[in-house]
Order: structure tokens, then C-alpha cells, then sequence
């Protein structure tokens, strides 16, 4: 590879000729060699090309910066943000806590893309663009990373998380409603409990589902107020009047969502309690979908030794040395997304406590986690339901089998002959492998007619 030099406050460096990044970036670059998989989200770098652009715009409209700059950063920014320069923005998460780093990446690139679309060669002569005068005017990485972070987060959240989540309850629900009238015996402890029906049961999914959304939905109304404008600690120093307000409003128009000023830019800097609420409840979805998930993979299970009281999809073969297995592949899937989802809470609770004084020093790691949860959680979901749920049937006889098996139907007769008389027909027909209505007689606490009249499976769900 052939370079080029550039200089920064702290002297020469060496940068690959053919790139659009500068010094700063450069040796982030290379004094973070940390890890293989946790480049910054790109969703990141992306929200940062609708920050630079607006503040290119504001800061002419305030009187401080020319048109013909105004025009091109503007013109790189459209750039950034249709992807046309995703391989510029090399740098992983583990770098300054700040974000500082990334924020100087973009600056560099945004100016030496417009020194070349200017007719300049890379390393010949200053830009005209100056990366830190111009594009960061305004602006520290203080407050542009953690904007950067609420617009990212804010976008996959509402177009993309939520959504899949939605998907997932609707054909939920519509199992829900099929699955009505198909009564089955319920469980509590693992143990055989009341009858219920099957749409009973899967009502409860649908509800916890719900209970989910809503609870991401609050937290949006946090997660919308940005940073920007507070500048190095929140003060605003070398912002100029009105450019937090001003900012916002273009962060609106480019992103058609509902952005605003943060009440408390101290707080907005200092701690992300944005992020760990609303990853909370990314993790309370989780945590709800691990249920769900092995829920239904203990109801699939067999085919002949388990409980199979539904059919799942047969999607792949499930063994290397046993033919005909299939597993409940989906759910497995599931279950490990969301094992990862409440990993990456952990990691962000531990990094949201990590605001000293007037910075929040662990901004990457949470914007990372918070993309990478978000995304996995909508990815699983659409997976789940077009693979596993949507193909759910019941096993009418299984279902069956079990219920008109089942002693705790005996539940019906306390109120009327009371729990040990119940209790005593329950242990009776369990020792004696017979059946409840035997033992009712057999003991003289009922008629056939009573009995039958009273444990009715349909009356009791």
C-alpha cells in the first residue's frame, strides 16, 4: 500500500493514499487494534452525515459559515448518507469513550472529499474545508455522538424493531383466535393443572407481546431529545444563539420524526439514561420471547415422546447422525438472540453508570449494543413468525389424550363435595390407573350423571 502524509496538533502521519480519512483517524486506526467483529454501527455514521449537513446549514443561516462551504459539506453528507462512502469510516467502538474519534473521522473524510470534488489531489495543499473550523463548527463530540446515537437508535427502533415486533403479535393473535375452542389441559410447575384452550394460552403471548411494545414506545419520547448544542459540558460554549433549536428542526425535516431539544443538556451529556431505558425494554421483550420460544418448542416436543400437543414447521433436518429428526430450530434461535439482548443490557447498565462528572465515557459501547439488540430483536422476530408461528397447528388427538387423562379435572368437584373428598378420588384413580369418574363412583361420593354433569372440561376454561 502507498501513502500519503498528513499532519495533526500532534505532527505526521502517515495515511493510505487512496483514502478520504486524515490524521486523527489514522491513528485511531492503528493504536486500537481491538477485536474483529465491532466496527462502529454504520447506522452511527449515517446519522452523523444528517448532523453535519444540518449544522452546515444552520451555521450559514446564523451568519458563520459561507454558502459555497455550506454547499460542500452538504454535497459529502448527501454522500454519507446514501452509503456511497461506507468504507471511509474504519474504526471500532473500542476507541476514546467520548466518540471523539468517529466524530473526527467523519470531519476528515467530509473535508478531504470535498478538497477532491474540488478539483484538489489528496495531500496537496490544506483542504479548503477545514475538518475541525468547518464541519465540526459549532460542535464538540460531546454532544454530536450522543445525537448521533438517539437519532440512530430512534430511526431503527420505530422502522424497523418495531414494526417486526408487530408482525410477530398480529399472527400471534390471529393463532390466538384460531386456536380458541381448542381446550387442553394447562400446566403449572411442569406439572398437569385445569384445562385451558389453546387460544387461551396463546392469548397470553399475544399479551405479553403487547405489554413490550408499549413498553418501548414510552421510552421514545426520552430517546427523542437530542444533545446537540450543549457543545464540551453542556454550557453550549462556541454555539451560537438559537443553533440547538435551529439543529433540531432540520434533524426533524431530514428524518421526518419527532426530535427535540434536550431538556437537560448536563444530562444528555453526562449520562444516557435514554439508552438504558429504552434497551430495558428491549430486554423485557426478550426476556418474554425466551418464554414464548420455549413454551413453544416444550409443546412441539416428541414427535412420540414428548408432549406434542401442536405441530411447529419442519424446516430443516435436525441431526447429522439421526434420520428424520427436525428441531424446533427457530425457537432455539430465538432464545439465543434474546440471551444476547439481555447480555447487551447488562453491558449497557454497566456503561450508562459510567457518566464521570460532566461526559458519559462509554458512548460507543452503548450505541453498539443498543444497534446491534435492536436489530437482532427485529431480525429473530420476523424470522420467528414467518418460519414457526405462521405454520402452527394443533395435534387434535394428542390435545386430547392428555386432557381426558388428566386428575386435576377433580379441580371442578371441590365446591361440591369438597378438596379431600376431591383429593381422595384424585390419588385413588392415580394408584389405581384408573379414572376419575371409576374412583368417584367406586368411593359413593357421585352418580355417573353427577359426575359427568359436574367435570365438563368446557365449563371450566
Amino acid at each position: 500500500m502507498t501513502y500519503r502524509t498528513e499532519k495533526d496538533t500532534l505532527g505526521i502521519v502517515k495515511v493510505p493514499v487512496n483514502k478520504y480519512w486524515g490524521a486523527q483517524t489514522e491513528r485511531s486506526r492503528n493504536n486500537f487494534k481491538i477485536g474483529t467483529e465491532s466496527s462502529m454501527p454504520i447506522e452511527i455514521i449515517h446519522a452523523f452525515g444528517l448532523l453535519k449537513k444540518a449544522a452546515a446549514h444552520v451555521n450559514f443561516e446564523l451568519g458563520i459559515l459561507s454558502k459555497k462551504k455550506k454547499d460542500m459539506i452538504s454535497l459529502v453528507c448527501d454522500e454519507i448518507i446514501d452509503k456511497k462512502l461506507d468504507d471511509q469510516f474504519p474504526l471500532v467502538i473500542w476507541q476514546t469513550g467520548s466518540g471523539t474519534h468517529t466524530n473526527m473521522n467523519i470531519n476528515e473524510v467530509i473535508s478531504n472529499r470535498a478538497h477532491v470534488l474540488m478539483g484538489g489531489i489528496l495531500g496537496n495543499s490544506p483542504s479548503y474545508i477545514h475538518p475541525n473550523d468547518d464541519v465540526n463548527m459549532s460542535q464538540s463530540s460531546n454532544d454530536t455522538f450522543p445525537t448521533a446515537m438517539h437519532i440512530a437508535s430512534y430511526q431503527k427502533l420505530v422502522k424497523r424493531t418495531i414494526p417486526s415486533i408487530q408482525k410477530l403479535k398480529k399472527i400471534m393473535k390471529k393463532k390466538s383466535e384460531l386456536f380458541h375452542n381448542v381446550i387442553k389441559i394447562g400446566r403449572t410447575h411442569l406439572m398437569d393443572a385445569i384445562p385451558i384452550t389453546l387460544g387461551q394460552e396463546f392469548s397470553g403471548y399475544v399479551s405479553q407481546i403487547d405489554h413490550g411494545l408499549n413498553a418501548i414506545k414510552k421510552t421514545l419520547d426520552h430517546l427523542s431529545e437530542l444533545a446537540i448544542g450543549g457543545t464540551a459540558v453542556g454550557t453550549g460554549l462556541n454555539a451560537p444563539k438559537k443553533y440547538d433549536i435551529k439543529m433540531t428542526e432540520y434533524i426533524c425535516k431530514y428524518t421526518g420524526l419527532p426530535f427535540k431539544v434536550a431538556k437537560n443538556k448536563f444530562e444528555a451529556l453526562s449520562s444516557h439514561d435514554a439508552i438504558v431505558e429504552s434497551h430495558n425494554a428491549l430486554k423485557q421483550i426478550a426476556v418474554s420471547l425466551i418464554k414464548i420460544s420455549n413454551d413453544i418448542r416444550f409443546l412441539a416436543s416428541g414427535p412420540r415422546s414428548g408432549i406434542g400437543e401442536i405441530y411447529i414447521p419442519e424446516n430443516e433436518p435436525g441431526s447429522s447422525i439421526m434420520p428424520g429428526k427436525v428441531n424446533p430450530t427457530q425457537c432455539e434461535a430465538m432464545i439465543m438472540v434474546c440471551t444476547q439482548i439481555i447480555g447487551n443490557d447488562m453491558a449497557i447498565s454497566m456503561a450508562g453508570s459510567s457518566g464521570n462528572y460532566e461526559l458519559n465515557v462509554a458512548k460507543p459501547l452503548m450505541a453498539y449494543n443498543f444497534l446491534q439488540s435492536s436489530q437482532l430483536l427485529a431480525d429473530a422476530c420476523t424470522s420467528f413468525s414467518s418460519f414457526c408461528v405462521r405454520g402452527i397447528k394443533p395435534n387434535y388427538q394428542r390435545i386430547k389424550e392428555f386432557l381426558d387423562k388428566s386428575l386435576m379435572l377433580v379441580t371442578a368437584l371441590n365446591t361440591h363435595i369438597g378438596y379431600e373428598k376431591s383429593a381422595k378420588i384424585a390419588k385413588y384413580a392415580y394408584e389405581n390407573n384408573s379414572t376419575l369418574k371409576e374412583e368417584a363412583i367406586r368411593l359413593g361420593y357421585l352418580t355417573v350423571d353427577e359426575f359427568e354433569k359436574l367435570v365438563n372440561p368446557s365449563k371450566m376454561v
